[in-house]
């Protein structure tokens, strides 16, 4: 028998975090991972396939370098050794939670939870049962990938983004099922390693409910390189023949046909609480099975949160963590709760994107009279000596005031930059505020001081409109 003041079930970016934190604060701590410590974003998703999209994007530069004056030739992959150096990252990430926990004394266990009563869980471990008695539980189980009708995974032929980034090889031919931001960041990277890329998404835009401004430029840049891209379209049949897949796809302009070697279905992804046994002690879920709480991360019932994917959009690793540290400190009688004014994204695609605040339709739509600016990277000597001259920085702002309500960024190092304008949009920034705020030259975040002298009335690297 093992005696918790928490029990947290997963081991994830949420999880292991809550575990942490609940630890440093003197708390009596058990993580319980049925797979390995990090969960799916850093296994399965969020690190390796960031490791493979940098070699993806090496070799793409390394191709395109002629127009820098190197001359380069006979470049080819070694899948086994990117895979290989993945893998290795993911290991030391995996080897520094464990050290973490380890050195704040918090218990891991490596086994299947399941809530046998109010205070009790049974570990499934490879020795056999565990019980943990626990004061307070924390749920951080994840979700997983959501296949369609038709379109079941086999591992093989039809693949989840798990099996994708487990590849030794580009597929010749990669048909990819979903739009989002796990889709483009495959189309992106697979397209760079060589494979012929077709998109298919429901929706009329990629990444649905992003600035159709930003996804237009990914949209363009993927189709450049030859991708075909179905919007407002689905697969109504799949026929596997010979390891391959025939494909049908019933788009606005008819029915459209598509043989590929790989099928990727990155579809959306569902909550992880089946084997949980939630309804033991009450806990509520909405009708997609995601864990209701309130800003404390408190559920229903007394003394059980929930953090994470578990709980719903976004299903972002950097929210996860954050709530994390929320349960730990509620659990600790702290004051703590979620009381940020924006979550920030990014996708890994090419060029790359990223978002924080509101876009132009949301502020529009919650009744701001809105302002929008932008600058293009195409003007930044930043961007042009690097060779990246694509995309641009959109700033949201409120007419009135000149409050920054939202900041869209598609372009180079999109994802490194949105991280001052969540600042921005946290501290209540103007757009005079970053305006003022000297940028140093020449920079990448040099374009969000200069949106934002735009938005100001007085640009001065651009005409004023």
């Amino acid at each position: 028998m093992i005696e918790a003041d928490v029990a947290i079930i997963g081991g994830g970016p949420g999880g292991y975090v809550c575990g942490i934190r609940a630890a440093q604060l003197g708390l009596k701590t058990v993580v319980v991972e049925a797979d390995r410590l990090g969960g799916e974003c850093l296994n399965y998703g969020c690190i390796p396939s960031k490791s493979l999209i940098t070699v993806a994007k090496l070799i793409d530069r390394v191709k395109d370098a002629e127009k820098f004056g190197v001359k380069s030739s006979g470049i080819s992959v070694d899948f086994a050794q990117m895979q290989k150096w993945k893998g290795e990252v993911v290991s030391r990430l995996v080897s520094g939670i464990e050290g973490l926990l380890r050195g704040y004394h918090a218990t891991v266990l490596a086994g299947e939870a399941e809530i046998a009563a109010s205070g009790r869980l049974v570990v499934t471990t490879a020795k056999g049962k565990e019980d943990v008695t626990f004061k307070n539980l924390v749920i951080a189980t994840g979700t997983r990938s959501s296949s369609l009708p038709g379109l079941e995974f086999d591992g093989d032929l039809v693949i989840s983004s798990k099996e994708g980034l487990e590849l030794k090889g580009a597929p010749g031919r990669l048909l990819i099922v979903g739009g989002g931001a796990i889709g483009l960041e495959f189309a992106s990277m697979f397209q760079k390693l060589g494979s012929a890329i077709t998109l298919v998404e429901i929706m009329d835009q990629l990444l649905p409910g992003s600035d159709p401004e930003v996804v237009r430029v990914v949209h363009r840049k993927l189709e450049s390189k030859g991708a075909k891209i179905y919007l407002k379209s689905k697969v109504s049949r799949i026929v596997k023949k010979g390891g391959e897949a025939e494909v049908e796809i019933e788009s606005p302009d008819g029915k459209q046909s598509a043989t590929a070697d790989k099928v990727l279905v990155s579809v959306g992804r569902k909550p992880r609480t089946e084997k949980l046994n939630l309804q033991a002690i009450g806990v509520q879920t909405d009708s997609r099975g995601y864990v209701l709480t309130n800003e404390k991360m408190q559920t229903n019932v007394p003394g059980v949160y929930a953090i994470g994917d578990v709980r719903g959009p976004p299903l972002l690793a950097h929210k996860a963590s954050k709530e994390g540290v929320v349960a730990a400190e509620c659990v600790a009688g702290l004051p703590s709760a979620a009381d940020w004014r924006v979550v920030p994204d990014a996708v890994f695609c090419d060029p790359e994107v990223a978002s924080a605040g509101l876009t132009e339709a949301k502020a529009i739509e919650a009744g701001y009279q809105v302002r929008k600016s932008r600058f293009q990277f195409a003007a930044l000597g930043r961007a042009l000596s690097a060779g990246e001259p694509e995309g641009f920085v959109k700033i949201v702002s409120n007419e009135q005031d000149g409050l920054i309500l939202g900041v869209q960024i598609v372009g180079p190092e999109a994802s490194n930059l949105i991280s001052e304008a969540a600042l921005a949009i946290e501290m209540g920034a103007t757009v005079e505020d970053i305006a003022l705020t000297i940028h140093p030259h020449p920079t990448l975040p040099e374009a969000i001081m200069e949106a934002s002298e735009s938005a100001a009335g007085h640009p001065i690297h651009q005409l004023r409109t």
